[in-house]
């Protein structure tokens, strides 16, 4: 049980901090206040790369470090780099072919820019439109295979994404993290690079002790936060098996579900 005061309240943010418009609504903005006027800190982590996390920075008036791609970056309010971690080099090209013989298009995240081989395979224009700037073309990731923060296997096939990610866990072991960050996407980083390791992050950094803090998200890659904090809480949008992995429940990311947890769990303290 969460016996301390919670202190910092880390969220993901698909599925969790915005609607699925990718909205984030007035009741969101007003609850980040409310933690803040009760002296919590409010931080988020995201499968995005830096600049897809941006247009939050102002409206939930950031001041933590913002973790991206997974914990592969982190970044400071004004996108200055804190501390990265990337996918080994003598890996990637490994990576990149067992995801295109498992049949899922691949995208490749390196620095501050996003390649693909085919600007109208799914998701990108959705993509585009969630981050707010668009991928470069490229004929192959030969030449950007280096330095690569995440690698992503997209299909609409959501069981054929899980193969991806358990034959690249099969694969490659401890050399890579391979989780999904939505049903339909597959992420691949560094194995320090992960949403637990975001909350030792925030707690070797803050000097916050990760029994008092809480965490809150929706997908599988979210458990791993859950694992390491005093207080987890799943979105009423997560899976069976997330919300199993959580200790509390909330609603829906279409029925205000952060909101109500930050009112419920963290501020009245009905988390405990």
């Amino acid at each position: 049980m969460a016996s301390k005061p919670i202190r910092l309240f880390l969220a993901d943010v698909d599925g969790t901090l915005v609607t699925n418009d990718k909205i984030l609504t007035e009741r969101a903005i007003a609850a980040v206040k409310k933690l803040k006027d009760a002296g919590v800190l409010f931080a988020i982590t995201s499968g995005r790369p830096p600049r897809g996390m941006s247009m939050l920075i102002g409206p939930l008036e950031l001041t933590t470090p913002i973790a991206a791609f997974n914990g592969g970056v982190f970044v400071r309010p004004d996108m200055s780099v804190i501390e990265q971690h990337t996918i080994p080099d003598d890996i990637t090209p490994g990576v990149i072919e067992l995801l295109d013989g498992q049949g899922v298009d691949v995208w490749v995240y390196r620095g501050a820019d996003w390649f693909v081989r085919d600007t109208k395979a799914p998701h990108v224009d959705r993509e585009a439109w969630t981050v707010k700037f668009e991928p470069t073309l490229v004929p192959n990731f030969d030449s950007v295979s280096d330095q690569v923060a995440k690698v992503v296997a997209v299909n609409d096939d959501y069981d054929k994404v899980q193969r991806a990610v358990d034959a690249i866990r099969a694969k490659f072991g401890d050399h890579v993290s391979a989780a999904r960050s939505q049903p339909y996407y597959g992420d691949i980083t560094n194995p320090e690079a992960n949403k637990g390791g975001v909350v030792k992050f925030l707690s070797k950094t803050l000097g916050i002790p990760t029994e008092e803090m809480a965490t809150i998200g929706d997908q599988p890659n979210d458990v791993l936060m859950f694992a390491h904090s005093g207080l987890s809480i799943a979105m009423g949008n997560a899976s069976h098996e997330v919300q199993e992995a959580a200790r509390r429940v909330t609603t829906s990311n279409e029925d205000e579900g952060f909101a109500n947890a930050v009112e419920k769990f963290i501020l009245k303290g009905e988390g405990k």
